[in-house]
């Protein structure tokens, strides 16, 4: 057993070697028994990772508690079991409880367990989470270490290469990257599935890459200490062997072979590896148990803050209120808020994806250049960095376009979901206010895309004003947001007295409908870019619309719907979207579950649009104020 932790830049002694061989091996046997017992599981991979691992916590991790992301998060057996050797969760228990139900020794690595920093599976999205924390020790002046662990087969992912160019551009010598490169993929060897020269690809994206034998640790030490010393994001590419270290597993892994790579191995033939070649002996399981009193860092115990809940040390400061008669897009509104934010607090981030002239970022970027963080054309790599940057105490604003935030950062949204993260997506040139555009850029189908979510909230201002106290909101309310907004501009809601609706006074409230007019024959709900129509159709027709702006998509007003339907008996719904995961379904189950005997007409984009103003393509789409006034004539007494 050795008597003093290694030093970085220094070899590794002889005694630290011979630790490293005990820690591995228990760790082997750990991996083997966990997926034995469940009959599920990656044992392969877990195995070929282990010994950087053991090298990365037994003489790092256990002292520093600096960030360790495991992207590839099916080798969840390998993290399990040096976490267990570490001491930080029990080790029986996750050999009895992996897999199973009940259990939160998950098939893929979850935050539920001490010691982990973020919940993966979706491959591409850890090593995204990894730039994320390591951007957050910079920013924070703290400037820790942070190291990440990618399979090679995980490579093909487009997001690993947006990574790349992400890390290199914020000079993120602090992140430690290595790549388990033992040339197999799922279902056969790297070279037939998807062949990549990850060296060649990762020095010309600007990393510092160090090849080494991923089983020799001391190339494993020394490529650490050499990590450390760079200025550059590094690669430990290493050269390793699935299944290596346990002898059913390790010759399919030199041939290249994908049997072990998601197939648990039978009872028996587990058992008489268990009782033989991975058996810990009672001088081994001695020094394990040394080694548990010299660890220094003890991971906090899992918790995750409620959603929606006040976080008290946001400044939210006071609401930029337009008058009345101003044309405003909701966009601008959102930058300047946003700007107001910053202001006031430290830990607030832009980040867009090459748009921010267009999502109005840019008023933080003028400002605070620090804390405008672009990304370029990678939407996917933005949500997945700013769920680790929010997990690191910075509120990040992500934005972009809504076409591509809910559809090809949908993944990445759905795992900060998982990982309860607190992530503000700002979507601009949502629906057919994007106008000109045309139909690909057209978000028609965007808050769908994000319902069926449990831990992200749907929000949709009804204009400038609403959307500056919603920013506020969502800034100072932990979780991830989707908020949606159009493109155009159009003028400010005003209450009967002429004044603006959404004054100094208002105050927004999470799942609470706006009562805009009130009449007696038929109730009108409008949200978003549809407001402005609805609200002059209400006071075109005055006393008859009882007329709801609803902003809360996830979080119908049931109160207020159900008690204006009570009254009229019938219903318009007017969106800026279509109507089939969009407000007229949200509603329509709403009244259905409620019993309600309704007359419903749903106006909405039930078609892909050509290019064209807002207005033009609102009145072909037939969501334009003629469509609206005829609809609410046509239910009238």
């Amino acid at each position: 057993m050795f008597k003093q932790f290694p030093k970085i830049g220094e070899p590794l002694k002889s005694e630290h070697v011979a630790f490293l061989k005990t820690l591995s091996k228990s760790c082997r046997n750990a991996i083997v028994a966990m997926v034995a017992n469940a009959q599920s599981g990656h044992p392969g991979g877990s195995c070929s990772v282990i010994d950087y691992l053991a090298t990365l916590y037994a003489f790092i991790t256990s002292q520093t508690g600096e960030p360790v992301v495991v992207s590839n998060g099916h080798v969840s057996p390998a993290v399990y079991s040096i976490l267990a050797e570490m001491g930080y969760i029990p080790r029986q228990k996750v050999i009895g409880g992996f897999r199973k139900s009940g259990s939160v020794y998950e098939g893929h690595i979850t935050r539920h367990v001490p010691g982990i920093w973020f919940g993966t599976g979706p491959l591409g999205v850890g090593v995204s989470a990894a730039t994320g924390f390591a951007l957050a020790e910079k920013l924070s002046g703290k400037n820790r270490r942070v190291f990440a662990l990618v399979g090679d087969g995980e490579s093909d992912e487009g997001q690993v290469y947006e990574m790349a160019h992400f890390a290199n551009k914020y000079k993120l010598g602090n992140l430690t990257l290595f790549m388990d490169y033992n040339r197999v993929q799922l279902t056969a060897a790297l070279d037939k599935i998807m062949p990549i020269e990850p060296k060649a690809f990762f020095e010309s994206a600007g990393w510092n890459v160090i090849e080494i034998d991923g089983h020799d640790y001391q190339a494993i030490w020394k490529a650490i200490g050499s990590s450390a010393k760079s200025d550059r994001p590094t690669l430990i590419l290493g050269h390793t062997i699935m299944g290596k270290g346990v002898s059913f597993m390790e010759p399919d892994g030199k041939a290249l072979k994908s049997t072990w790579h998601g197939v648990a191995p039978k009872k028996e033939v587990a058992d008489k590896a268990l009782a033989g070649e991975l058996k810990i002996s009672a001088q081994e399981q001695s020094e394990l148990d040394a080694f548990r009193k010299l660890v220094k860092w003890k991971p906090a115990k899992p918790t995750h803050t409620e959603s929606l809940a006040v976080m008290k040390s946001v400044k939210t400061g006071k609401p930029n209120i337009l008058p009345a008669g101003t044309n405003m897009d909701c966009r601008t509104s959102y930058g300047k808020a946003l700007l107001d934010l910053a202001k006031l607090n430290k830990n607030i981030l832009a980040m867009t994806a090459d748009v921010m002239g267009s999502v109005k970022t840019e008023y933080v970027a003028e400002t605070f250049p620090e804390r405008h963080i672009d990304v370029g054309i990678a939407e996917q790599h933005m949500i997945s960095c700013a769920g680790a940057l929010s997990l690191a105490e910075f509120i990040p604003f992500a934005s972009t376009f809504g076409a591509f935030i809910t559809s090809r950062a949908k993944d990445q949204a759905r795992v900060n979901d998982i990982n309860r993260t607190n992530v503000k997506m700002v979507a601009t040139h949502c629906g057919l206010s994007v106008g000109e555009d045309g139909p690909t850029h057209q978000a028609i189908d965007d808050l769908g895309s994000f319902l069926g979510f449990f831990n992200t909230h749907i929000l949709e201002p009804a204009d400038a004003n609403q959307t500056d106290h919603i920013i506020r909101f969502i800034a100072s309310h932990y979780g991830n947001f989707y908020v949606r907004m159009g493109r155009h501009k159009f003028k400010v809601i005003l209450k009967e007295n002429g004044k603006p609706f959404y004054d100094e006074k208002y105050k927004f409230e999470y799942g609470k409908a706006d009562h805009v007019r009130t009449g007696s024959e038929v109730t009108v709900v409008a949200a978003g870019s549809m407001t402005p129509v609805a609200v002059s159709v209400a006071d075109k027709l005055k006393g008859k619309v009882d007329l709801l702006i609803m902003s809360s998509f996830s979080k119908i007003d049931r109160k207020a719907l159900v008690s204006s339907l009570k009254k009229t008996g019938k219903l318009v719904t007017i969106e800026d979207h279509n109507p089939y995961n969009g407000w007229a379904s949200q509603l329509n189950n709403v009244i259905a579950e409620e019993g309600l005997k309704v007359k419903i007409k749903n106006l909405a984009v039930r078609e892909y649009q050509l290019s064209g103003t807002s207005d033009e393509l609102y009145d072909v789409a037939g969501i334009g104020e003629k469509d609206l006034e005829k609809a609410c004539r046509q239910f009238l007494n």
